[in-house]
């Protein structure tokens, strides 16, 4: 789990007043990180461009074309707009001393293309020159590398008309929220963090952050380790609450037996034909710990079966799909001592905001501003965890905010979700708390999908749900 902030300016500033680094010492840092990428990561490559533009993210562009050897036999330079910024004066006066940096004065092809144009500071839309200049630099063939962000990209994650498309972002000092924002994950390709002089440890230092990148490392999976005395009760009863299309419900049930929870009931009043490892019952049973709703639910259940069966009961709970059309159901999110977890795609949490706030809100402004929503709700829900599904999946509560990184189109298809509440209800029935049920069955989801080796195109709900069998040891 690494830490990810909205921007870098309070540390950079500290690295000056508390430190003596400057901010030469931390351009070269920058620079010196993007040189190993090279080196590790395109060893082939014999001839480099690199565009700067006019500020400090031009510097570093500059900077990088200095350090630059080994193999880069060609290193070009293109300033499409002069330098403004006393760095990047400073930085294209040293260029300039050296044989080895041809200073161009048009885009040309290179193994490596480096976008240095504009960092982490872009606050205003692009002209319509530097715009021109993108898209030829996305049609030129070389690996596209960007300098801390791609251009286009704003401090919020939105993106202007058109934006750098890299391969790899090599990103300075910390993880920028920016950078995992939905619309982003096809313009940053691999990104990578490089330290600017000092000790991350040191750099990050008492800065607050709420804002945390999840790893494969942090998926930790059920263990039936601890005892061998057990039976089937110590490992929890997930109720499942099956509606107009019990399809969904089944799923959901068939992925909690996989991930543990020791029995599964579908809920149901008409006979359904699950496999024969799920319980089939018209009510709650005694013994359930963790109730799951949504799924295919439709207007199933009356409003009286409903108060009963999952309104009132103190259960943890996950709510999908249909529930956030059920305003009796919503009402659960005022139960502050209740494990609860909403687990919407956009579409659905724009019914559940419109639901709790009145607000109408487009799914377009909804994915654009993904962290600000999530945040926006928790201001009003701060005890339930909410899961935002979504290329980086966003799951906050108690102002901790989690991006779990590792969405795939592999996921793009009817019933994900309902192995997503399936994996969730089963760990809150085996007693993990929601916002850890939350974590671990998204990791859990997007690592199964990961593992399918089959055409991406073709992946079932029940190809993950046998991919959760083999998860086991794949973390590390």
């Amino acid at each position: 789990m690494r830490k990810v902030f909205k921007n870098c300016y309070a540390m950079d500033k500290r690295c000056y007043d508390e430190y003596g680094l400057t901010e030469d010492i931390l351009m070269e840092h920058a620079a010196d990180g993007m040189v190993d990428y090279i080196n590790t990561h395109i060893k082939s490559a014999k001839s480099i461009l690199i565009v700067s533009g006019v500020g400090n993210n031009g510097a570093d562009g500059m900077v990088l074309a200095r350090l630059l050897q080994f193999n880069i036999t060609s290193v070009k330079l293109f300033i499409p707009f002069g330098v403004k910024s006393d760095m990047a004066k400073a930085q294209l006066a040293r260029v300039k001393k050296l044989n080895y940096v041809e200073i161009v004065d048009e885009l040309c092809e290179a193994d490596i293309i480096v976008d240095a144009i504009f960092g982490a500071g872009l606050d205003r839309p692009l002209d319509e020159g530097i715009q021109n200049l993108l898209d030829a630099m996305n049609d030129l063939n070389g690996f596209k590398m960007a300098c801390d962000i791609p251009t286009g990209i704003d401090e919020s994650g939105g993106i202007s008309s058109v934006a750098f498309c890299a391969d790899a972002t090599i990103t300075m000092g910390a993880r920028k929220e920016s950078l995992y924002a939905d619309d982003v994950k096809d313009l940053s390709g691999e990104i990578i963090r490089v330290d600017l002089g000092i000790r991350y440890n040191q750099y990050t230092k008492d800065m607050p952050v709420s804002s945390y990148l999840l790893d494969r490392e942090d998926m930790e999976l059920p263990s039936r380790d601890f005892s061998q005395t057990t039976h089937k009760g110590s490992f929890g009863h997930a109720a499942i609450f099956c509606g107009e299309k019990e399809g969904a419900g089944i799923i959901a049930g068939m992925t909690a037996s996989r991930f543990g929870v020791g029995l599964t009931t579908l809920v149901a009043h008409e006979n359904i034909s699950p496999p024969p490892y799920l319980m089939h019952s018209s009510e709650v049973p005694q013994n359930t710990t963790a109730l799951a709703i949504g799924m295919g639910l439709g207007g199933y259940f009356d409003a009286e079966f409903l108060q009963k069966s999952v309104i009132d009961s103190h259960l943890p709970i996950v709510l999908d799909a249909d529930s956030f059309f059920h305003d009796d159901l919503l009402s659960i999110l005022d139960q502050k001592e209740r494990e609860i977890v909403l687990t919407p795609h956009p579409k659905e949490f724009s019914t559940l905001w419109r639901a709790i706030t009145g607000e109408e809100l487009s799914i377009e402004y909804i994915q654009a501003n993904r962290f600000e929503m999530v945040r926006r709700f928790n201001d009003k829900y701060p005890h339930t965890t909410l899961l935002l599904k979504g290329a980086n999946t966003l799951i906050m509560q108690e102002e901790k905010l989690y991006i779990n990184p590792f969405g795939s189109p592999k996921l793009s298809k009817g019933g994900s979700g309902d192995v997503l509440s399936g994996l969730i209800v089963a760990l809150l029935a085996q007693g993990y708390s929601a916002i850890d049920a939350a974590i671990q069955g998204s990791l859990s989801l997007a690592i199964s999908a990961e593992r399918y080796s089959g055409a991406s195109y073709a992946m079932l709900p029940t190809d993950i749900i046998e991919q959760i069998v083999l998860l086991e040891g794949s973390s590390n």
